[in-house]
Formats: C-alpha cells, structure tokens, sequence
C-alpha cells in the first residue's frame, strides 16, 4: 500500500492507524456503525460550495501536528465550528487523528451537532471501515492521500465513499502522484504545499501542478496559506478551495480571524 519513497514519519503514522483501526473493529462493528443516527443523512456538498464561493476557504480544527507541535489546544471545537461558520466559511476540516494530531471522531461527530458546514474528516484514510465511521459521525468528505495510497486502493476507497454519499478530496504532492492516483470517483484535488520530507512549505507547488489537474475537478490549494495576497495569487491558475488551519487556529478567537480575512478576501474580489 505504501509508496517505497514514503517518508518515515507518514510511514509511521499510517502504521499506527491500521493498529487502531484493527481495535476499533473489535469494539464496534460495521453493523452498528450504518446504524448510527447521521449515517442517513443526506451530505452537504464542499465541491459545490466551493465552485460558487468567491472566497473558497476550508477553515480547518487542528490541536497539533508533527511538524509543529502544539498549535492550540485550550478552544472549544463547538466555539470554533460556529465562528468558522459565521465568518462564512465554505466548508470545516476537522483532524481525527487523535496520537499525532490530538483528534479525534468524537470532535467530527460535535462539529456536525454545531454547525451545516460541510465537514471534512481529515485523517489518513486506508481502510473503507474508517469510510463508514465518517460517515457515522457526520462527515461529508473524506481525505485520501496519494502517498500512502496505492493508486488502486485509492480508486477502491473513492469508489465505496461514493456508494456512501461522501465526497473524496484526493491529496497529492506531486505530478506523478496526480497522474497515477487521480480518478473519476473524486470530486477534489487538494495540492498540498508541505514536503512531506522536509516539511518546508511552497506554494509554488500549487501553482506547478495546477495546469496538470483537469478542470472537471475543484482545484484546493493545502498549507502555507496564511495570506490574502497568497489566494489573490493562486485563484488565476484555477484553485477554487483554500485550506487554512494554524494561521486561524493559533489565535484566540480563530473564528475571528476567519471572519477579518475572509471580509478581507471579499473586498480584494471588488
């Protein structure tokens, strides 16, 4: 499943995900999960949003990371959902990955009881059990990274979240990674600036590969976002969703923030 060039620290994080995964199974089955209250709930299109959105922003809850330690872990995810939602967010990323993140389903499933955002489950996604507790804890998109995917159990994967409703965001890094991964079951590719081996961040990333992602699929430019002058840049090579997280989340009011650059964003548009 994992690419011989994956770096250790993906390497290490999805090993630790099949772990848990493979407990989870035990502890609650597939069964009780299609059960859940929100497993028949109609979702909320991202794609959509973004595409008629002016400004395109995918304001993400994120506690930590690898790369950055402690980013902010004293906010309530209620508090920040709401703020992200009337700032005029077009969409919330939640991280679920709860070793390496501080995440968890539990913030997705009160992110759904906060807000009608489309909600992203940002997680490293392997397995299509994972597919259904998204789905049972109020998702709308699902995450699937290229690296750590083959490109066929990418296709499998993308193929089940649209038997469940879900719309699939395709990460990749690369031009090779797009090409071999990017099939018709996705709806989004999100280019993500962050090497994943030197965790130095470009957007000239985004802008390199934006001639290569064909225009049937929403264009979403990931990390290093923490300008309105850096969307201004990016939007003539086609990219129509920006995923902001810690230039929000290491304020103390990141739905204030949002609210101040997303005005901000609509007032450079005039």
């Amino acid at each position: 499943m994992k690419s011989a060039n994956t770096p250790s620290i993906l390497s290490k994080i999805i090993y630790d995900k099949q772990v848990e995964v493979a407990l989870k199974k035990q502890l609650i089955s597939e069964s009780e999960l299609r059960a859940a209250a929100m497993f028949k709930r109609s979702g909320i299109s991202l794609s959509a949003r973004l595409r008629n959105s002016d400004t395109g922003i995918i304001a993400e809850h994120k506690r930590r990371s690898p790369s950055k330690a402690v980013i902010n872990q004293s906010l309530s995810l209620s508090e920040v959902a709401k703020g992200y939602e009337k700032a005029g967010a077009c969409g919330m990323s939640v991280l679920t990955e709860g070793k390496y993140f501080g995440g968890s389903l539990e913030d997705l499933q009160l992110a759904r009881a906060s807000v009608n955002l489309p909600l992203l489950r940002k997680d490293f996604i392997s397995d299509p059990y994972q597919l259904l507790e998204a789905k049972a804890h109020g998702a709308d998109v699902i995450l699937l990274i290229a690296a750590a995917l083959s490109p066929g159990h990418t296709k499998e994967l993308a193929l089940q979240a649209n038997d469940l409703g879900l719309e699939v965001l395709l990460e990749v890094h690369t031009a090779a990674e797009l090409d071999s991964h990017l099939n018709d079951y996705c709806h989004m590719v999100g280019v993500n600036n962050r090497n994943l081996k030197t965790f130095e961040v470009s957007v000239e990333t985004s802008k390199s590969l934006a001639e290569v992602i064909p225009d049937s699929f929403v264009k979403v430019s990931e990390s290093g976002i923490s300008d309105e002058k850096t969307i201004t840049a990016l939007r003539p090579y086609g990219f129509r969703g920006f995923l902001v997280g810690e230039h929000f989340m290491r304020t103390e009011d990141p739905g204030q923030t949002a609210r101040q650059f997303i005005n901000s964003l609509k007032q450079t548009a005039l």
